[in-house]
This record gives C-alpha cells, sequence and structure tokens, in this order.
C-alpha cells in the first residue's frame, strides 16, 4: 500500500468556539473549508489536519506532531497564548511535550533530538 497523503481530524464539540484556538495553534487561518462544520490545515505537502465539529467525539483525539526544535515551537505557542506542559523526555533521542485544547483533545509535539534526526 502506498499512502501519499494523510488527512488526521480532531473532534470538538463547536467548530466555531474552536477556530480561534487552532488558528494560534497551526499559526494561521485553515487552508481549506470544505463544509459549515470543517476546517482543514495544511502542515506539510502530504499531511493536513481537520477540526470537524462531533459533539460525541469531543475531547477524545489524538495527534502528535514532529517538529525540528521543540524549544522554539514551544515559545511560539506560549507567545500566541497556548501553553503546554512539560517537556518530557521519552528516550535519549526523543522528547514531547502535550498540549489540550479547550475540549480535551491532546496534541503532542515531539523532537528528534539525535545527530541528524
Amino acid at each position: 500500500m502506498t499512502i501519499n497523503v494523510l488527512f488526521a481530524g480532531v473532534p470538538v464539540a463547536e467548530l466555531h468556539a474552536a477556530l480561534a484556538w487552532y488558528e494560534r495553534l497551526l499559526g494561521g487561518p485553515p487552508d481549506l473549508v470544505p463544509n459549515e462544520s470543517e476546517r482543514v490545515w495544511r502542515l506539510t505537502d502530504g499531511g493536513w489536519v481537520y477540526v470537524v465539529e462531533d459533539s460525541e467525539r469531543a475531547g477524545r483525539g489524538l495527534l502528535t506532531l514532529i517538529v525540528d526544535d521543540l524549544d522554539v515551537h514551544l515559545a511560539e505557542l506560549g507567545g500566541r497564548g497556548i501553553d503546554a506542559g512539560e517537556i518530557e523526555a521519552i528516550s535519549e533521542t526523543t522528547r514531547k511535550a502535550v498540549i489540550v485544547d479547550p475540549d480535551g483533545n491532546r496534541i503532542t509535539l515531539g523532537e528528534d533530538v539525535s545527530s541528524g534526526g
């Protein structure tokens, strides 16, 4: 199986209430507005995140984003009013910090700190 594009969804109770928070998290407005209940951000050439209004599933989402410099990204997010939990070393080469959206969805930012990683 060859996968060319990944869409990862995050369910929220009320889309319009969540939009400002996700715009701060993802650095700007959504790239696509497919319908009234979804907004989509393009994060990489083949990686997209969509926030969808789904009150039954809201708060149960898990999303992990691997970044190149965790400290820089967390400082940028802090400047936009989004605070992460403590940075945790999960191995000798990997660190992470968890952010929780207003609905309770967990967004983990991870970093490979190995040489050449």
